[in-house]
Order: C-alpha cells, then structure tokens, then sequence
C-alpha cells in the first residue's frame, strides 16, 4: 500500500478512536458524580492497574509499554475530567481553603524583613523591591533568617532561591525542606556585579577577592585575568565590601553591588563584569504562616515520587491535562536517605481553582511527603 493509502486508514482508526473516547469521558463524567454524592476517593490504582492488565493482555509483547503508557494518559485525563466535579480533601486543601477564607488581601505596604548579610546585600535590594518601606534586620546566615521568621521576629524573610547563570540556591532549598514556613512573593532582580576596592588600589596589585560563591561563579570570565589571587569566600557579597573596607591592606578587591560602593567608600575597578548580561536571580519571601495575597499566580509545592518506571511522567501528565505551566522542576537528594529525592515544582496557576486544589489534595493524598510552599505573585 501507498503511504497515502496507509494514512488514510490511520484517518479512519482515529475518527472511531475519538468517538470511543468521548464516550468513555461521558461514562467517567458519571462515575465522578457518583463519587461526588458517595464521597468516594477520586483515586483508585489498584482498578488501574487492572485495566492495564486486561488491556494488555492480548496485546504484542513489543507494543505493551506502549499501550500502558496510552492508558495512563487516558486514566490522567479522566480524573482531571472528573476533579472538576468532584471535591478531594486533605489537609493542606483544608490549610489552602481557611487561607482564602481570610481574603486575599494587598500585600503589605511596610514590615520588618530579615536578610542575610549586612547593608547593601542583594537580598536588601530584593527587599526594597518587594515591600515599599521595609524595616530590614540582618542576620549572619540563611538559617537565621528562617529561625528569625518562625520566632515572629521578622513578618518576613528574603532569600535568593536561584540564579539565571549558576542555577539554584541549593542552601536555601535545603532549608525550606527542615524549617516550616510559606512564600508569600518573589522576585526577579537583574544582578550587575561590580569590582570593588579602596582608593588607590589598581587592577595589578590585587592578591587576594572576596566574595559569595555564587557571584564568583557568575564571573568566572573576568576573574581569570586574577589567576595568582587567591578567591575567598565569604557568606554575602555585602560582607566582602565591608571586608575590603575593613581590611588594613591595599591589595584585596571584592565582588559586590553598585550599592555597596557607596556604603562602603570602596572605588569601582571595573563594572558589569558578570558573564551574563541577562544575569537575574529570583529572590523569595517567606512567612511564618500560610497567606495568599491578591496577584497570586504561581504556586510551589515539593514531593516525592514512588520509585518505579514512569511515576515523574504520571505527575507530570497531571499538571499537563489541567493545563498547567510548570516553570521549575528541581531534585534534591534527601537528607541520611539511600538514594531518595525530593521534588520541587514551580507553576503557574490560581490557587482558588478547584481543580487545582483537587490536584493538590491528590499529591497530598498520594505521596508519603508533600509539602505546600506557597501560592504568591512573582514581581
């Protein structure tokens, strides 16, 4: 047969296809209602796997996988379907849904903000952009901030959570995972990085740079010319200023914020000196508690997976049949774990969406830890 001729008949398979598939989303329709009024669980694997298995059976060996796969997609799409009229419960639906019975209030004009560092800190920057007249508190490290935000001594915290050129701040996420607190908002701000040093200091005399390790990683380019200087990290690129400020010799330089120049007293060598122009780094806003403000359209969560064939690619089904936009997916190992991972996922949605909130109650329901991050604006 002729190629034509072949797609004709894949043409006429797919019509019947379609037709069969409407019907059985019209009986899934009915069977949610009926799980609706009996308050049956929308999820049930073990009649799934049942499918799978009558389904397959007659089926060759080298297009099973395959056909397990299609009705995976089938079963997905299904109880998305059937999400929209059922109601899931759990306790972080439940957490969510008292959240919104509160409002959805502006976010706050003034607050006290923790960060960490000391004045002219990326993370003050990040601050001032997110919160109109922030009283910021500084704190030696990350972990301080959210103890800070728990004890009730911030109303938030600021924290860098990735980076355009460098990847993730895998520090922070693995802080969000010990300590119990929400993002609330996050922002996106350009990084322009900046060689500083005291008046008088030349390029050719510089032994010795001071910096955080992220901002040294996103000037590697320039930082090469410094092949005999010895790089030193410290916990803020802030707290290098300061350093050099500090410091009684006239042959060290650091890599900081065009603020910090200012507040410093220290001299720019040379500017813009990142790899990447269109260097940003996403700073969050943690709460103690769990607050959705007016704007929120992206929400995080982190979960873990069965370890079996295919159980990324189900979750991933299910955000793709809602139509959701996924715009982070990052794995971190789990702590004193033989080979375990936590997920972390960031998408687009509106929390107020049952079906959403339904999707969350599934993950909730399903995965031995789940853990909801926040649904908050991005600025």
């Amino acid at each position: 047969m002729k190629l034509e001729d072949l797609r004709g008949k894949i043409d006429v398979i797919d019509d019947e296809i379609a037709k069969l598939y409407t019907e059985r989303m019209e009986v899934a329709r009915e069977i949610g209602m009926i799980k609706e009024m009996e308050k049956i669980n929308l999820i049930n694997t073990t009649r799934e796997k049942e499918i799978i298995s009558r389904v397959t059976a007659g089926m060759p060996d080298d297009i099973k996988l395959y056909g397990k796969q299609v009705y995976e997609t089938l079963f997905s799409t299904s109880k998305a379907y059937q999400s929209r009229l059922m109601s899931m419960e759990s306790e972080t639906k439940t957490l969510i849904e008292n959240a919104l019975k509160e409002g959805t209030p502006l976010f706050p004009i003034d607050a006290t903000v923790g960060c960490q560092g000391v004045p002219g800190a990326y993370s003050q920057i990040a601050a001032d952009r997110m919160i109109e007249i922030p009283n910021t508190m500084f704190f030696k490290d990350w972990d301080a901030v959210f103890n800070a935000v728990e004890k009730g001594l911030c109303k938030f915290g600021v924290l860098p959570i990735e980076n355009s050129s460098v990847g993730s701040v895998n520090g922070v996420y693995d802080l969000i995972s010990q300590h119990h607190c929400y993002i609330v908002r996050s922002a996106k701000i350009r990084i322009q990085h900046y060689f500083l040093a005291k008046k008088g200091t030349r390029l050719g005399e510089i032994k010795e740079i001071f910096s955080h390790e992220q901002a040294i990683g996103q000037c590697s380019k320039f930082l090469k010319q410094f092949a005999n200087a010895k790089i030193t990290i410290v916990n803020n690129t802030a707290i290098a200023a300061k350093t050099v400020m500090e410091s009684d010799r006239t042959d060290v330089a650091c890599v900081s914020s065009h603020e910090c120049a200012g507040i410093y007293g220290l001299n720019i060598l040379e500017s813009n000196i990142q790899d990447n122009e269109n260097n940003y780094t996403r700073f969050i806003a943690i709460s103690k508690n769990l607050k959705i403000f007016e704007g929120a359209n992206k929400i995080s969560i982190t979960c873990n997976l069965a370890h079996e064939p295919g159980s990324l690619n189900k979750l991933l089904n299910s955000f793709s049949t809602l139509g959701l936009n996924l715009t982070k997916l990052e794995s971190r190992p789990v702590a004193n774990s033989a080979f375990e991972f936590n997920f972390y996922f960031d998408f687009d949605a509106d929390i107020k969406r049952p079906e959403v909130k339904n999707l969350i109650a599934e993950l909730d329901n399903t995965c031995d830890r789940f853990t909801f991050l926040g649904a908050y604006e991005e600025i």
